[in-house]
């Protein structure tokens, strides 16, 4: 009986050890798929309308095409055209506001920009003692003069953490963390 327990328990772990392996590599790869099928989409119709059907070849014209925008928008013509552009989107009302909350997303996450945002880690301190939460510096905004907050935008655990300013983080707090409490005296 003990034996079997022991297999079991060991065909249990192993089991779950390929589960947690594989579910993230066939998600990926199913979203992947997926993408590539909802991209190649877009100008596929335009090939089998031609008489050609070789897949991907729509999904290699997207991307070619995402790239010609890229190019022509980093140039001062392009720039102009967006601007013109964004200033029609601004007078529409509700459009306005998921056009601006999209751009604020995309820039984030561009290579281009010159901010830091989500580029730096911050810990938070929770209202019990001794709970912490990690999130992103996404800005930092000056209020009357000197005082400072910072913003954050979602919580997240990264893999390594650097402490980028020594004086964020309370270190005598820290240590307190790791020492018992003796109650009474």
């Amino acid at each position: 009986m003990a034996f079997y327990k022991v297999i079991r328990s060991w065909a249990t772990k192993k089991f779950m050890t390929g589960c947690v392996i594989l579910v993230p590599i066939g998600i990926t790869f199913y979203i992947t798929w997926w993408f590539i099928h909802f991209v190649d989409g877009f100008f596929s119709p335009i090939y089998e309308h031609l008489g050609i059907n070789i897949f991907g070849l729509g999904f290699m014209t997207s991307i070619t095409f995402i790239f010609i925008i890229g190019v022509f928008m980093s140039s001062w013509l392009g720039a102009s055209v967006l601007s013109m552009g964004e200033w029609l989107i601004k007078k529409m009302p509700l459009i306005s506001y998921i056009y601006s909350a999209s751009k604020q997303m995309s820039e984030a996450i561009s290579p281009d920009q010159n901010s830091h945002a989500f580029k730096e880690v911050a810990i938070f301190r929770h209202p019990q003692i001794g709970e912490y939460a990690f999130g992103f510096i996404t800005s930092t905004v000056i209020l009357h003069g000197s005082s400072e907050i910072v913003i954050s935008g979602g919580m997240s655990v990264p893999q390594v953490l650097t402490i980028v300013d020594a004086q964020a983080i309370d270190i005598d707090g820290l240590e307190n963390l790791n020492k018992p409490q003796v109650n009474g005296g």
